[in-house]
């Protein structure tokens, strides 16, 4: 494959609800193209982008993955499409921001079945908060149920009256032949094969698309003021003049044509691939934004200027190693270039460059600026990582905090999965950032946070697959604490003396309950020397001691107040040792005596719901023992829930509230405080269940 300009590449992201089409769809143009000898299939496994066999399995799209494809216009331009599939599945949201980071325009594939939908919203309001340039394509019209004009109804009530067609339908459903064009006036009918050929507008349908044609032109128009002023002065404006201000205005995100057709039967496929060159726009009319000694800095796709190049996704391959993908977002990269980790200073040779077709490698001579490429072994730069000469001052903005997750401890099945599980989930978290890994010292385990459980299963599998590690999951241990239930006076004692240099230390303590989040209070209270001065510091220390053991439930222990009231010493077998112990035994003594109380961590959260929702997500908190502090009003109509709930209640909590809202809620969690267990469930927190 040869190397394209940088105006002549467009780079379009495939977004959309789970099963909407996306991936049938490039597969489609990929073969249209000639870029794939036959047509890949999601159902029967032979898709060229879901290739990887947690994909295969499910018969869905779970990872990012790329295509390049060499597409001539009817005009007889000639274009290089960089296709990034992305799965439509909310757990995996953060492969899709990955696409996003490097994309020039989306387009949003909405079923004409099933219409718009949580994915469909999710990926809108991401294009929205990056200005990213949108055509949507409703797909699936020749299934039974497809309903253009609905879907198209439920595009404009959603997403604003911009949102306008460019085509209409010929045939519906099963009788779905072909596509109309409302601008130039025209329409194509498909064979069998797919092939299309232009013909005149049915006749039947010449009254609507006039009509379309209008509204067309005069939502176009409105946005350039000489058109808009000879189009009030009832001159005509040609279609090529209105393609490109529609041109300009998709540029500028203001306005989404839409386009249909079908993936199964390639209709309209082609016509797709035209708009987009057409209508999309180049990296050249849209520069990278970076930090230049942290202020924002627009840069240029300019082939001829200082190489910049971003890693945006990294992939362990078991053949070749890790795998990192990159956009030139500035000057040309030849083969053997040395370029420099702005963040770490590594130096990275980036050798043998290649295109992208799924998880075919095609070799590349050089990358020009605006172009998707792979390199292998940048072992030194991860994902987000920005590639330059060194001394450049460049960053990429830090991306806000992930939305609370679903966390599972996870434990290896043989000794050798245990060796080598740390090296293989540093390799997982760095081909994937939505995961993340914590040693949990106080509870023993390694805990793996995901988006939600599918992430966190496929994430497992592919642990076993690449680096051979098999583990087993668990719940994640709740840290109870439990503190002193009422007071208590207790003495402690170690008295060994039976020859020689022995130990002895008696220690009187008064034990209270602390204000909740105090820890230990440690009071000074002897009087007369009964405990020389020195020896207190080991006194403080054993209460330390038992505390960390933990009380008879088995939890540590805090919120105390003790007061060290009274003691003994002997001026030849006291030690800090022996007040030490017998501090300690003074102190397990009291908490056996009075009896404890068991805690429990409750988190701050705040769940952001559409309104229609808020209802069921208060109901469902109650369930879970929370207690609502604040509710409010969101962004884009919807609702805010702040509460207070235990975190024991919160282990699903990320996939039950997708679930609850159709996958249009999310959450964000932080510890907050300790309360009381209550009594009916006091029982069940009690170790070694949680230890």
């Amino acid at each position: 494959m040869g190397n394209a300009a940088t105006t002549a590449i467009r780079n379009v992201v495939l977004l959309g609800h789970a099963g909407s089409g996306k991936t049938s769809l490039a597969e489609v143009l990929l073969h249209r193209a000639g870029a794939t000898s036959r047509l890949g299939r999601v159902d029967d496994g032979t898709s060229v982008l879901d290739a990887e066999p947690e994909s295969v399995k499910r018969r869905t799209t779970l990872t990012l993955a790329v295509a390049t494809l060499d597409w001539t216009t009817p005009g007889g331009e000639r274009f290089k499409l960089n296709l990034l599939d992305t799965p439509g599945h909310d757990d995996f949201a953060q492969v899709v921001d990955a696409a996003l980071s490097v994309a020039d325009l989306a387009v949003v594939v909405v079923s004409a079945v099933d219409g718009v939908q949580a994915g469909t919203e999710r990926a809108w309001a991401r294009c929205e908060e990056l200005g990213l340039p949108r055509l949507v394509f409703v797909s699936k019209e020749d299934k039974a149920g497809a309903d253009f004009e609905g879907t198209l109804a439920q595009l404009r009530d959603a997403f604003g009256t911009a949102v306008i067609p460019l085509e209409l339908p010929v045939g519906t459903q099963q009788s779905f032949r072909g596509v109309t064009d409302v601008l130039f006036d025209r329409a194509r009918e498909y064979d069998a094969e797919g092939r299309g050929a232009d013909v005149e507008v049915p006749a039947d349908q010449l009254e609507d698309e006039r009509r379309r044609h209008d509204e067309l032109v005069e939502e176009v128009v409105s946005g350039d003021d000489d058109q808009l002023e000879r189009y009030l002065a009832g001159e005509s404006i040609s279609a090529e003049d209105v393609e490109r201000t529609l041109a300009a205005e998709v540029a500028a995100a203001a306005v989404f044509p839409v386009l249909l057709g079908s993936a199964a039967s390639g209709i309209g496929v082609d016509r797709l691939a035209d708009f987009v060159c057409e209508l999309g726009p180049s990296p050249a009319q849209r520069p990278a934004h970076v930090l230049v000694d942290g202020v924002d800095t627009a840069v240029p796709a300019d082939p001829t200027g200082e190489p910049l190049v971003q890693v945006f996704r990294t992939v362990a391959d078991q053949f070749v190693g890790q795998v990192s993908l990159l956009k030139v977002l500035s000057g040309s990269l030849r083969g053997d270039e040395h370029l420099t980790n702005t963040s770490t200073g590594t130096d990275e040779r980036l050798h043998g460059l290649f295109y992208l077709r799924g998880k075919e490698h095609l070799t590349a001579e050089d990358v020009v600026a605006g172009d998707l490429a792979g390199v292998a072994k940048l072992t030194g730069s991860p994902t987000r990582s920005l590639l330059a000469l060194p001394g450049r001052p460049v960053a990429l903005a830090t991306l806000p905090a992930p939305a609370a997750g679903f966390t599972r401890a996870v434990r290896p099945v043989t000794q050798s999965d245990d060796d080598k599980l740390p090296e293989a989930l540093r390799k997982l978290c760095a081909e994937d950032p939505g995961l993340v890994v914590v040693q949990d010292e106080e509870a023993g385990q390694v805990l793996v946070t995901a988006v939600g459980d599918t992430h966190l299963a496929v994430a497992l599998e592919r642990l076993e697959r690449k680096f051979g590690v098999r583990v087993e999951t668990e719940d994640v241990r709740i840290p109870y604490r439990e503190t002193i239930a009422r007071p208590a006076d207790v003495e402690g004692k170690v008295k060994k003396q039976s020859g020689g240099h022995g130990q002895f230390a008696v220690v009187q303590l008064r034990v209270s309950p602390a204000a909740r989040g105090t820890g230990l209070e440690f009071v000074d209270s002897i009087v007369g020397g009964a405990i020389p001065r020195h020896y207190l510091p080991a006194v403080e220390r054993g209460i330390e001691d038992a505390m960390a053991q933990g009380g008879p439930l088995g939890h540590r222990v805090t919120d105390l107040v003790v007061e060290c009231v009274d003691g003994k010493y002997h001026s030849v077998d006291s030690s800090d040792m022996a007040f030490r112990t017998a501090a300690a035994l003074g102190l397990s003594q009291a908490l056996a005596q009075a009896g404890t109380v068991a805690l429990e961590p409750v988190w701050s959260v705040s769940v952001t719901v559409p309104s229609g929702s808020q209802g069921d997500v208060l109901a469902d908190l109650a369930t879970r023992r929370g207690r609502v502090v604040d509710t409010g009003g969101g962004t884009n109509g919807d609702e805010v829930i702040e509460a207070l709930v235990p975190m024991a209640e919160l282990r699903r909590y990320a996939v039950d509230l997708r679930a609850i809202t159709a996958g249009r809620g999310r959450y964000r969690a932080v510890p907050d405080r300790y309360e009381p267990v209550p009594e009916n469930l006091a029982a069940g927190t009690k170790a070694p269940a949680t230890r």
